[in-house]
């Protein structure tokens, strides 16, 4: 697996990555026309490609293959994109409530205050005698 740094380093020009995933460069066009594909320009105006583009390029293909036509594509992609959103807001919550839990638990080991260890003992309550004809 990349570092993804390199991941994301936009190295391939369009025929390369065309031909690393066997579609047609003008497919790959298509795909950034309709938003599918996001290649990083040159100075110049050539596309580049990362190994993201190309993962992302073979994703399209999966869900093509599987019958989606490219609407039905960009929108699987958005969606997954927000479920990854999401997923991310679920983690970051739960780290902070497990931080603030335990964060709660600490104040209240300090607070607590220990017991004596003696042993006290009790005596059973007084009874209190009615009616026993005694004088008070």
């Amino acid at each position: 697996m990349m570092p993804d740094e390199a991941r994301t380093r936009a190295v391939y020009v369009i025929s390369v990555a065309a031909e690393l995933t066997g579609v047609h460069p003008q497919t790959l066009r298509v795909y950034e026309r309709r938003g599918l594909l996001d290649p990083i320009r040159t100075e110049g105006g050539s596309r580049r490609f990362s190994e993201q583009d190309l993962d992302r390029l073979r994703h399209i293909q999966d869900l093509t293959a599987a019958g989606l036509n490219l609407e039905g594509v960009r929108r699987v992609m958005e969606l997954e994109s927000e479920i990854a959103r999401l997923h991310h807001e679920l983690d970051t919550a739960r780290t902070e409530a497990r931080e603030a839990r335990d964060s709660v638990h600490r104040q209240y080991r300090r607070d607590l205050v220990p017991l004596s260890q003696t042993l006290v003992a009790l005596r059973p309550p007084r009874r209190v005698r009615h009616g026993t004809g005694g004088s008070r």
